[in-house]
């Protein structure tokens, strides 16, 4: 076994970003908080877009203090791709997504690791549409575009939030996958040509920005 695969932490969170250097200091600080807490060996990657407003600066700078990866690209070239470019980045066997504008609760994250382990899933994903999940100062236009979005899906997998963009995977099926959504249909294109054994969802409220 090779030095870099023995110390490879156990957690991936993928960042994608674009115009979001205000936010994203306090993400990772609440993923680490997060990772610390649950007593997880984790690390950060993030992906930006070549933002504007220096997003790419200021996570480079959270790098060289925190266990933070940096994957600049040259522009903005969607958030499927830019998945897929930080798992390939990831060193951990586990690699997740999160948005950036603190949508989601890193605080979960913990709880979402702990039932992948517990359960052997291959993938867990943050739902809004399962029992105890929700939305919370969202427009009701993107709620209901969502929810369709969700439903049309069910052709296609049983997961009832199948366009969630906060999920946990284990890498070796992302492998090799080649991808061709670029934006929220990530989490769903990942679903059906990763063709995992098993699939968690576990509730939570996403949070409007």
């Amino acid at each position: 076994m090779s030095a870099r695969i023995a110390t490879a932490p156990s957690l991936a969170l993928v960042v994608p970003t674009y115009n979001e250097r205000e936010r994203l200091p306090e993400l990772v600080r609440a993923i680490l908080t997060a990772y610390r807490d649950g007593g997880i060996d984790g690390e950060v990657v993030i992906v930006d877009d070549n933002s504007p407003d220096g997003t790419g600066a200021v996570a480079d700078q959270l790098a060289v203090t925190y266990p933070v990866r940096v994957v600049h690209r040259a522009g903005k070239l969607g958030l499927g791709t830019a998945v897929v470019e930080g798992f390939a980045a990831a060193t951990a066997e586990i690699v997740g997504v999160i948005d950036a504008d603190l949508s989601h609760p890193p605080d979960l994250v913990p709880h979402m690791l702990a039932v992948m382990q517990q359960e052997r899933a291959d993938f867990v994903i943050g739902s809004r549409y399962v029992p105890g999940g929700g939305t919370s100062n969202w427009e009701q236009t993107r709620v209901l575009m969502s929810k369709f979005a969700c439903l049309l899906a069910r052709g296609l997998t049983p997961v009832r939030d199948a366009t969630s963009g906060f999920f946990l995977m284990r890498r070796e099926r992302a492998s090799g996958v080649t991808i061709s959504a670029g934006g929220f249909k990530i989490c769903l294109e990942l679903l059906i040509r990763s063709e995992p054994s098993l699939v968690i969802e576990v509730p939570y409220v996403f949070k409007g920005r």
